[in-house]
């Protein structure tokens, strides 16, 4: 490390040189290393090094911006490492912490992050447009001026993450389950000053403003991340988590197009631009594939990640962008892009189809026949199949080696045995839905691919899958906290969904859930949210249950702690 340090600053302006030890770093280095908690120091601290130094010493080189793109897109979102599991929980967490749960509407998420962006750059600058803002933090240092140093307040990454913490513990069913509490005198006190700050309803206002601003200061400062960047590119493509590592990716690889493409000046050049341009539209697939994103920090669980089929559009368009970018590039580079559009539309001509869109299936159907059948080079009539007959070839095709396809494929069938068993009244295409998921998930889990263990106990790929009992709440989670479907119909679907599913997921959607009721037009007709959504019943079963299993996680879990302490 300290060799890394010294050469960087003694060739500051170098890129290659930040590239090669960012490299070294994040994958030779971490590789040799015995536990997941020692590779995903040296993967971070690669990635650290590209993204908060290297590249504020060269912030119009396009080589960086993409080798950190195929980092985050391959090393922490990919399945190649085995340690990626504990990868994506620990970029999970973090992010969570330092940004929140965006919210799922389109709109909702790119106002939500333009609230960053538009925060002000200085304490003084907040004062002045935040009415109350001077005083909420004049008390908030007041009150942590009795506690450890660690805990008064400044601008930076340390103090968002324990507030960042405590707000995550607000929200999760786990901790409640658990009944977490501070472990030391100093954090009780440090929790009660966050209960009289942030958690007082009437300060609302001045809460969001200085969250606000600290989640500005902290991206600028402490990840080389423009917030002003991350709402154009939400506002310009598709719904981006944080959570995601492939929203990082996405993210630095337009970077790199916006800032740095315009110093390729040599045809012999050209493949940088070219490989960037590849990195962002496999960002986008990877996003369409499991771009949802539902964690709870404290449950010691895999994220559960869910397929976003508004991704789908965004990647057809930017297709065509990019051929219209590279037709002219010789060495036909714009039909680089060809095989990666085809297959990715596929895949969408199965997923809408199983969420119940024939139309929007069909159609994408017909223009993959005139573009790539009947219509292509070489022509063919695969694409003039019924689209039932398309549907199960491609997906029995291609889901053996791809363990996202049939992810994506169960919780699309959940998702429309939901929306149509419950909401349409006709239960029978809920327990298809079901049967079809089980049978399909049951199928691949016993699939001779899927069998390897990982020198960490995880099955790289099976335990991608997540198993059928934890997708059958997620799918159901996911349904009831789309804001764009009405909030009757939503209301519809949880009244009628099985009781012990409810009961599994409603300590997590209630606070969300109800603060939409609240400024909703249902709760003016004066019914209160406990009579639209009552607890259902088990559910004081579950939660001793949840506590049970988060306690001997939390058991196995310290005990693998003091297991790597050991090997350490």
């Amino acid at each position: 490390m300290a060799d890394t340090d010294l050469i960087t600053k003694l060739q500051p302006r170098f890129p290659d040189v930040w590239a090669f030890h960012g490299h070294n770093m994040a994958y030779n280095i971490s590789v040799m290393t015995n536990t997941p908690e020692e590779r995903w120091a040296w993967v971070n601290s690669g990635i650290s090094l590209v993204r908060d130094k290297g590249i504020r010493y060269n912030p119009n080189d396009l080589i960086l911006c993409k080798e950190l793109a195929f980092w985050f897109g391959h090393k922490i979102d990919g399945v190649s490492d085995d340690a990626h599991l504990y990868y994506k929980r620990q970029f999970a967490r973090e992010w969570q912490y330092l940004l929140g749960v965006p919210p799922f509407d389109m709109k909702e998420r790119v106002a939500w992050i333009k609230l960053i962006a538009d925060a002000p750059d200085s304490l003084a600058a907040l004062y002045v447009k935040s009415p109350g803002t001077k005083e909420f933090v004049e008390d908030l240092e007041k009150r942590l001026l009795p506690l450890p140093e660690r805990f008064h307040f400044a601008p930076d990454k340390r103090f968002l993450m324990l507030f960042g913490e405590w707000a995550a513990q607000q929200t999760s069913p786990y901790a409640q389950a658990l009944g977490l509490k501070a472990s030391t005198g100093d954090v009780s006190s440090l929790v009660d000053v966050f209960k009289a700050t942030f958690g007082d309803d009437t300060r609302k206002d001045q809460a969001s403003a200085v969250v606000a601003f600290l989640r500005k200061r902290v991206l600028l400062d402490a990840y080389n991340m423009d917030p002003q960047l991350m709402y154009e590119f939400t506002r310009d493509t598709g719904p981006l988590d944080w959570r995601h590592p492939s929203a990082h990716a996405l993210f630095w690889a337009r970077r790199g197009s916006q800032f740095g493409e315009h110093r390729i000046t040599n045809d012999l050049d050209i493949f940088k631009s070219i490989n960037n341009d590849r990195l962002e539209i496999q960002a986008m697939q990877a996003l369409a594939r499991s771009g949802l994103i539902s964690y709870d920090p404290f449950s010691g669980d895999n994220v559960t990640r869910l397929n976003d089929p508004r991704w789908i559009k965004v990647l057809d368009e930017y297709f065509e962008v990019l051929y219209d970018k590279h037709y002219q590039v010789r060495g036909a580079g714009a039909d680089t892009f060809i095989n990666l559009h085809e297959n990715f539309m596929k895949q969408a001509v199965r997923e809408l189809y199983r969420l119940g869109d024939i139309e929007g299936s069909q159609a994408i159907l017909d223009k993959l026949d005139k573009l790539y059948g009947t219509g292509g080079v070489i022509p063919h009539e695969g694409y003039k199949k019924p689209i039932k007959e398309f549907v199960q070839d491609v997906l029995y095709g291609e889901f053996e080696m791809q363990p996202e396809v049939v992810r994506s494929d169960v919780y699309a069938t959940l998702e429309r045995g939901f929306r149509e068993g419950l909401l349409l009244d006709n239960p029978q295409v809920l327990e298809d839905a079901i049967r079809y998921a089980r049978d399909l998930t049951t199928y691949f889990r016993d699939s001779r691919y899927n069998d390897f263990v990982t020198r960490f106990g995880d099955g790289r790929m099976r335990d991608v899958l997540g198993l059928l009992e934890e997708s059958i709440p997620a799918v159901l989670s996911k349904i009831l906290l789309d804001t764009s479907q009405p909030m009757l119909d939503r209301l519809v679907i949880y009244r009628k969904a099985p009781d012990d599913v409810r009961a599994l997921i409603y300590d997590q959607v209630k606070p969300i859930l109800e603060r939409e009721w609240a400024t909703g037009r249902l709760a003016k007709t004066g019914m209160s949210f406990e009579q639209a959504f009552p607890e259902p019943p088990g559910l004081e079963d579950v939660r001793r249950a949840q506590a049970e299993i988060a306690k001997r996680r939390a058991a196995d879990q310290q005990k693998s702690d003091g297991d790597g302490a050991e090997r350490k």
